[in-house]
């Protein structure tokens, strides 16, 4: 990996945030030997220790990252990989997170689950695919690592966002819910 960042592509992980990646592996030296002999290739690497990942359909992502960085603290890393958002956290939000979005009653058996996709969460004794320290096609960066020690959000400022995602998405909808005080008419009995 070259020591510099280019300014045009804010997509590209620096060699910090690379080293961070790389020391959620059992073997960081590796990782970071192997990105440098291929700065494009995606790695595996776990989760639990150094982060979590959240992983989103990529359009219910995007509404969750504009919620956060327009109205709450930013996010940390995100990337894009295969038709997903994988959204970088702090340790132990994999196993919180879908506790709080059950007792909010935004999860699995709640009431308000139209709004909200399954959120998959990626913690302890999970790994995930993480995309090159440079763009390729099919995956990148879209806020990359740039520090050895990232901010990143925990299950409060995740379930937040996608609450806030879930509500814009329904306000945005072509068909909104019918008033339910409203009279309704049968227009085919019409003469």
């Amino acid at each position: 990996m070259s020591s510099t960042r280019n300014a045009s592509d804010v997509s590209g992980v620096t060699p910090d945030g690379a080293a961070w990646l790389a020391s959620a592996g059992t073997y960081p030296r590796s990782t970071l030997s192997h990105w440098g002999e291929r700065p494009e290739a995606p790695v595996v690497l776990p989760c639990g220790a150094v982060f979590d990942v959240v992983s989103v359909p990529t359009i219910f992502g995007r509404r969750m990252l504009d919620r956060m960085w327009d109205e709450g603290p930013g996010s940390g890393p995100v990337a894009e990989f295969r038709g997903r958002m994988l959204l970088f956290a702090a340790p132990g939000t994999a196993q919180r997170l879908p506790a709080l979005m059950e007792w909010e009653e935004w999860g699995a058996h709640g009431s308000r689950t139209d709004g909200v996709p399954p959120l998959l969460c990626h913690g302890t004794g999970d790994a995930v695919t993480v995309p090159a320290p440079t763009p390729r096609s099919g995956s990148r960066w879209l806020v990359a690592p740039d520090t050895r020690h990232p901010w990143l959000p925990g299950p409060e400022v995740l379930l937040w966002a996608a609450v806030r995602a879930a509500r814009e998405a329904v306000r945005i909808s072509i068909f909104p819910p019918a008033d339910q005080d409203a009279n309704v008419y049968d227009v085919s009995r019409r003469r």
